[in-house]
């Protein structure tokens, strides 16, 4: 479902990068109220956290009631400390979606080799295995799962036809995947979609270029006829491994818009009495958070696309941290908020 939206946006917009960034103005703009939501708890933590102290202070002693005076004020100031959760909570499932789609086969297959400015792949991870295309072999890692990419030609006994269509999954491994080892392919004769049966009959010959999912290496692989299945053998050798520094550059801008974003909600929130353990605890966590994130970025492959969502995340969140929290900051004026709370 993801990809045929991203396929929509493509036809929208004419770039699957400029998909993915509509596509992430489309989440934000929906979790816009989510957001108000989340600014608001937090604004209201905030005002809140001397009285809270002071009844954690007062019941240390006593874990159950010191639990039960906090509900009830809670309860009586209509705070709900879980609100500020539920907006990250609901886009992580959006997050596993877009990364699911852009390392799926049908992506890779329909926009794997898209480019967006200086993204040469949206699909590229910081260290891609790296295999050279059209040269005859392929380069593996055990396991590597493989799909038909674009072109397939089959061979008849009178003529040759181009443009065949597949069945979805047609292409099988016989066998198992493993460097230096020769991957064997076969594609069983009714998976010929768009042939009549009489063309199928007299099908000799096949050639269909095939994609390694993982490094996204082509290869134009010939089938030979067998009773009823087409089958083809490839050499392997093993891959080399590729640093992109175009992605470096989306870890390092998703770290910088991060950092950004944190500054931006310290920043807002200045005038709002706060604690100082909180205070002291937001601006490491502000310090800490992107070089945390590199750091995960770096060791788990995040596919382009997805670092450009969240990049382009962190962005509307900087405009709409103070965007709301003005509106926020005049409503609280108005009511004299930011008086000592009682």
């Amino acid at each position: 479902m993801t990809v045929e939206l991203l396929k929509l946006l493509n036809n929208i917009t004419g770039s699957y990068g400029l998909a993915i960034i509509a596509l992430t103005i489309i989440v934000r703009a929906a979790l816009w109220p989510l957001g108000v939501s989340q600014q608001r708890s937090m604004r209201a933590m905030q005002l809140l956290q001397p009285k809270i102290k002071i009844i954690q202070e007062r019941y240390k002693s006593d874990p159950q009631t010191m639990q039960r005076k906090l509900m009830e004020f809670y309860k009586e100031h209509k705070f709900n400390p879980m609100a500020g959760c539920l907006p990250l909570l609901i886009q992580m499932p959006i997050f596993i979606l877009l990364y699911a789609a852009l390392i799926s086969p049908q992506f890779i297959q329909e926009a794997g080799n898209s480019n967006f400015l200086f993204i040469k792949r949206l699909d590229t991870t910081l260290r891609g295995s790296a295999g050279i295309s059209y040269d005859g072999s392929f380069s593996i890692s055990s396991g590597d799962k493989f799909v038909i990419y674009k072109k397939v030609k089959v061979f008849l006994a009178d003529k040759e036809i181009n443009d065949v269509k597949l069945e979805k999954n047609a292409l099988q491994i016989q066998g198992t995947v493993a460097p230096g080892k020769p991957v064997e392919f076969k594609i069983k004769d009714d998976s010929f979609k768009s042939l009549s049966f009489d063309e199928v009959d007299k099908m000799t010959a096949a050639e269909v270029e095939i994609q390694d999912v993982k490094n996204r290496e082509v290869e134009n692989v010939k089938f030979e006829r067998r009773g009823d299945i087409m089958i083809a053998s490839v050499p392997t050798v093993q891959p080399q491994s590729q640093f992109h520094t175009d992605v470096l550059i989306l870890v390092l801008l998703f770290a910088i818009t991060m950092f950004a974003t944190q500054k931006v909600m310290m920043a807002t929130n200045k005038n709002v009495q706060q604690d100082p353990m909180q205070a002291q605890m937001q601006k490491m966590m502000g310090n800490i958070m992107p070089v945390f994130i590199i750091f995960m970025f770096v060791t788990v492959p995040i596919p382009a696309g997805v670092l450009l969502y969240l990049v382009i995340s962190n962005i509307f969140q900087i405009i709409q941290t103070i965007f709301i929290n003005r509106q926020l900051q005049i409503e609280e004026d108005k009511k004299g908020i930011n008086q000592e709370i009682k």
